[in-house]
């Protein structure tokens, strides 16, 4: 196995076929981040592991649902308001002749998923059809823009004590190869919990205080009794696309969605908590023969590096600090 080198570019769009559109509003810091297969279309799996999730025609990767195919995935700001962007989407996707031709009319599939993050920016303004739109507009096939861009404008991570003691989170991207099997992934984490590297250390997360940069660490401070988490929460999602040059049906991609998030839970702790929303897209872009296993390998360590990537180019936006704020190195 390799990893892209200088004429690639370490992100989903490695994968042939994919692009990748941001938009988003500074001011309320929110944004849309839309992925985008070939025009015809791609089969698709989803794992949905979390227990909040903000969705929106997400039925249709299920494997029983009759349709098989997406024509995009949205992911948005904005909680379920945030929906909204996805039809801004679809319309733009109609206008290009993208979708299935039904009784004279084109109808695009792009599931959508949200994440809250009304408490970072203003929350009275939300990602809209013309934001939706406008990610189209700007989808091209890489390099993808990191950090806080897109859906990942608004994000924060490590929420144990709420927003005020927590950190930015972002978007995050990467990819791998091996041989000729091309496996990219895409995230978006607005994670309950914290962000750890390969070591168990802390790189972005709940913070000792609201002045603090120092890591309260969730995870031990959970386990060992000391703090608890709350019942209600609608504030935490981690989102997650990847795609694979490979042919996958709508049961296999969905067994592989479920795999790749090992990979998260492997930087996120505590991962798939009871107030997160998380979910896992797989996209099958290619005709590429290859074991779903060695595929869901790939997707976990390509998402386990997409996450870091995501808060280690995240900025603060005047709002959260960022890991850039702990005065460590930024090579990522």
């Amino acid at each position: 196995m390799s990893f892209p080198t200088s004429d690639h570019h370490d992100d989903i769009t490695d994968v042939p076929g994919i692009r990748v559109g941001n938009a988003h509003d500074e001011d309320s810091k929110t944004g849309v981040t839309v992925i985008l297969p070939p025009s015809n279309g791609a089969p698709a799996g989803l794992h949905m592991g979390g227990s909040a999730p903000s969705t929106r025609q997400m039925d249709s990767l299920r494997p029983l649902h009759v349709v098989d195919r997406v024509h995009g995935i949205c992911l948005c700001g904005g909680s379920a308001f945030g929906l909204d962007a996805d039809g801004g989407v679809l319309a733009y996707l109609e206008e290009k002749g993208v979708g299935f031709q039904v009784v004279g009319r084109t109808i695009p599939i792009v599931p959508a998923a949200a994440i809250f993050d009304l408490n970072v920016g203003n929350g009275s303004i939300r990602p809209d059809a013309a934001m939706g739109r406008r990610a189209c507009e700007n989808a091209f096939e890489g390099p993808v823009t990191q950090g806080s861009v897109g859906a990942g404008t608004g994000a924060s991570v490590g929420k144990l004590f709420g927003i005020e003691q927590a950190m930015k989170g972002g978007l995050g991207s990467a990819s791998c190869r091996s041989d000729d099997l091309v496996v990219g992934g895409l995230v978006v984490v607005n994670a309950y919990g914290d962000v750890i590297d390969t070591n168990g250390n802390v790189l972005a997360g709940c913070r000792a205080s609201s002045t603090s940069l120092e890591p309260a660490d969730s995870a031990r401070l959970l386990k060992e009794g000391k703090a608890r988490s709350r019942r209600i929460s609608v504030e935490n999602t981690t989102l997650a696309v990847v795609a694979v040059n490979a042919r996958l049906g709508k049961i296999a991609a969905s067994r592989v969605a479920a795999q790749a998030t090992l990979g998260m839970a492997a930087v996120i702790r505590p991962f798939h908590s009871h107030i997160d929303g998380d979910l896992t897209i797989v996209l099958s872009v290619g005709d590429k023969d290859a074991d779903p296993n060695r595929i869901g390998l790939l997707a976990a360590e390509v998402l386990q590096r997409s996450v870091i990537k995501a808060v280690k180019s995240a900025d603060g936006l005047g709002v959260l600090p960022a890991w850039k704020d702990r005065g460590i190195g930024l090579e990522i």
